[in-house]
């Protein structure tokens, strides 16, 4: 980070000669020194280049309004004023507060004032890297030995084999030297919450909104166990979501609790939808208990927010309604939501506390911020018992946690702190919306068919679009108005084939040989639906990337179009079985795949696999209690019907639990093997086409295997 831009002053020697001399003396400080054109200039090149750590520019000429406007996007960034004897002073005590800094035009100054840009450089990069982060650096360059773990001793280790200096080399010498042992005292404690992480925690609580905030390690699988062991006391009852994270089904088997499970909708694309106000009523509730064996009142609920495909909830209904101390919201995928208003009451963190509440938020730092795999935050927004609460918290958490992942996160904090950090999801917003637009430019003016999206008919403003009564895009038919929204960075591609009420059309393109075709492009889809395509424009995502993908689809429209082969269009599927693919052509391939899902009527199947649960035999733990002590058998899928489920069963896509450990199919609840089997059936006609389902192994005969209960 050192890149001074100068604005270089309009031909006047008693001004450019002093330049030359301070460009002399800034180079040999080690600065690099570009030369905008223009104010128009200089602006973009501050917004896309972040290495930019100062601006050099003539105070006569440009004046405050530059200023304002730079400070519109990095209001830290040091701005070096250069002026004469006659020059007006006119700045106000709120634009004093910027940090702006004036020199005079003076010939052998050069010297001096570039030490001065060295000491504020110095500063600015202080100011914004955050403590716990700034701890790791200091002691890096500080270089000690050390006789405590890891093992590989800064990366010494690794130097001293063949392979091991490949691996060194790979990953770099900071990131092994900064990979330290929690018996470096000067870092603190992530568990004991001392010293640069426990500033590191308040940084984080200050700027999520949270009153507390924890780092977690190990992703929000652990984030949302933690929270779980903490909030529900053995015996309680618990209110779960029953679209949740296979991690809070694994919280249900380890915790002696009773869930009682809240409904949510589908749409007949398979897309995950919200869990409707109703459910969210004591006679609901009431209901729920009277209906479920050992159940009380719950003391404990968890919701997830957003979706997989991208839908939040009006937060603020929720926790003033839902009657239970404690709520959790599970925001895996969001952890943006407090930097953009048009996120404002849709995060568990918004607003003030409620009284009488807690509420709780995870987040996957990693997913959708810039942080290293596995970094994941829980924020904090009411009373609760900190030393309770971090036993808890030790339970799940490592004695050797990796530093450079707790920094990541805290660093992708610092990140959106501010002007930058807003600025960097507002893009986010709006290249996502550019690409909408995009895809349906493209779309009306293609000969014949091209992708669809999943949004509103007008979607002119950047905004969360509700899902209202009165609107036929979504498909959940009656919904509550102003309770569930769509992010705008979600972006679910629709292929032809089904219309949002899931009549089939005659002809069809299945969404997995779309996936397939972009990921030998280089393009990797997040998720895959059966017509439908989720992408993630996360911050991360640069407008050549999304032409890429752009790039990918208007490439598989003119391949399907031309009918190409299957081994030209797909190789890597064609290898999958070179005999059965050999001379089919595409469009046989698609249409074969949409005659299955025609034949077993799949929007009705999905739809009806998840309207009726099955019945709650045992509870996750008592059910994984008798996994323990082997009180186990195993059975093919087509034979579950009453029988006992031992394990969690989730087929991905769409990636929630369809039966539960301690749950078993009953003949009203048939729908739901019918639509396993039928997923299973689309890989025993097509090779490379078989569906991944958790909880049931695929045996080399194509046989799926689960687990049960075996009575003593």
């Amino acid at each position: 980070m050192n890149i001074i831009a100068i604005m270089q002053p309009m031909g006047v020697y008693y001004k450019d000669e002093p330049m030359r001399e301070l460009d002399v003396a800034l180079t040999g400080l080690g600065f690099k020194l570009i030369y905008p054109q223009d104010s128009a200039d200089l602006l973009k090149l501050i917004e896309h280049n972040a290495r930019i750590c100062g601006v050099i520019f003539d105070w006569d000429q440009l004046s405050m309004e530059l200023c304002t406007e730079i400070n519109d996007l990095n209001e830290y960034l040091p701005l070096y004023a250069f002026i004469n004897t006659t020059s007006s002073m006119d700045v106000s005590l709120n634009e004093m507060r910027m940090a702006l800094y004036f020199f005079e035009y003076t010939l052998d100054a050069a010297e001096d004032i570039a030490q001065r840009i060295r000491q504020y450089t110095d500063e600015y990069i202080d100011a914004i890297t955050p403590p716990l982060t700034k701890a790791l650096f200091t002691y890096v360059k500080e270089g000690k030995y050390t006789f405590c773990t890891p093992g590989h001793m800064a990366g010494t280790a690794f130097l001293k084999s063949p392979v091991g200096t490949l691996f060194y080399d790979f990953f770099g010498a900071n990131t092994l030297k900064a990979d330290v042992s929690i018996s470096v005292t000067e870092l603190g404690s992530l568990l004991d919450h001392t010293g640069p992480h426990l500033e590191a925690e308040e940084y984080i609580a200050r700027t999520f909104n949270a009153e507390q905030s924890y780092m977690v390690t190990n992703g929000t699988s652990t984030a949302n166990k933690i929270v779980g062991m903490y909030s529900a006391p053995a015996g309680s009852t618990v209110l779960i979501d029953r679209n949740c994270h296979k991690s809070l089904a694994h919280l249900l088997m380890m915790t002696n609790i009773v869930p009682i499970y809240l409904r949510p909708v589908r749409n007949a694309y398979g897309i995950l939808g919200g869990i409707p106000q109703r459910e969210f009523s004591r006679e609901s509730i009431a209901l729920k208990i009277a209906q479920t064996a050992n159940a009380s009142w719950p003391v404990h609920a968890v919701i997830t927010n957003s979706t997989y495909d991208g839908l939040l909830y009006n937060t603020d209904y929720i926790k003033q309604t839902l009657d239970v101390p404690s709520i959790h919201f599970d925001s895996a995928w969001v952890p943006y939501t407090n930097f953009h208003p048009i996120y404002a009451g849709k995060s568990g963190m918004s607003g003030e506390r409620i009284p009488g509440k807690v509420i709780y938020e995870t987040q996957s730092t990693h997913k959708l911020l810039a942080a290293f795999s596995q970094a994941s935050m829980i924020h904090i927004k009411g009373d609760y018992n900190e030393g309770t609460f971090n036993e808890a918290y030790m339970m799940h958490t490592t004695t050797s946690p990796n530093y450079s992942i707790v920094a990541s996160m805290e660093t992708a904090a610092a990140m959106l702190r501010g002007n930058p950090g807003r600025r960097l999801i507002t893009r986010s917003v709006e290249r996502a919306l550019h690409f909408r637009k995009e895809v349906m430019r493209l779309r009306e003016e293609s000969d014949g068919w091209f992708f669809d999206i999943w949004q509103p008919e007008e979607i002119d403003e950047a905004e969360c679009w509700p899902l209202n009564p009165d609107d036929n895009w979504h498909g959940f038919g009656e919904t509550d108005r102003d309770h569930i929204f769509l992010d705008p960075i979600k972006v679910t591609i629709l292929t032809p084939g089904m219309d949002e009420k899931g009549a089939l059309a005659k002809t069809g393109i299945p969404a997995a040989l779309v996936a397939k075709f972009l990921d030998e492009r280089g393009v990797v889809v997040e998720k895959t639906g059966p017509y439908n395509l989720l992408f993630l424009f996360s911050i991360g995502i640069d407008k050549t990337k999304a032409m890429s993908l752009l790039r990918g689809l208007t490439e598989f429209k003119r391949s399907f179009d031309l009918n190409l082969r299957v081994g030209n269009m797909l190789p890597d599927l064609y290898a999958e079985d070179p005999d059965f693919y050999r001379n089919m052509r595409i469009q046989d391939l698609a249409q074969g795949i949409h005659r299955l899902m025609q034949q077993h009527d799949l929007p009705r199947l999905m739809l009806r696999a998840f309207d009726t649960l099955p019945e709650m035999k045992m509870t996750p733990y008592e059910m994984f209690q008798h996994q323990v002590r082997g009180n186990v058998e195993t059975c093919e899928l087509d034979q579950l019907i009453g029988k006992v489920s031992a394990t969690m069963i989730l087929p991905y896509p769409p990636g929630v639990p369809v039966v539960m450990p301690g749950e078993m199919i009953t003949e009203e609840s048939r729908a739901v093997l019918e639509f396993l089997l039928m997923l299973c059936s689309i890989g025993s006609h097509y090779p490379g086409f078989e569906t991944d389902i958790h909880g049931a192994k695929l045996t080399e005969e194509g046989r799926y295997l689960v687990s049960v209960f075996k009575p003593s």
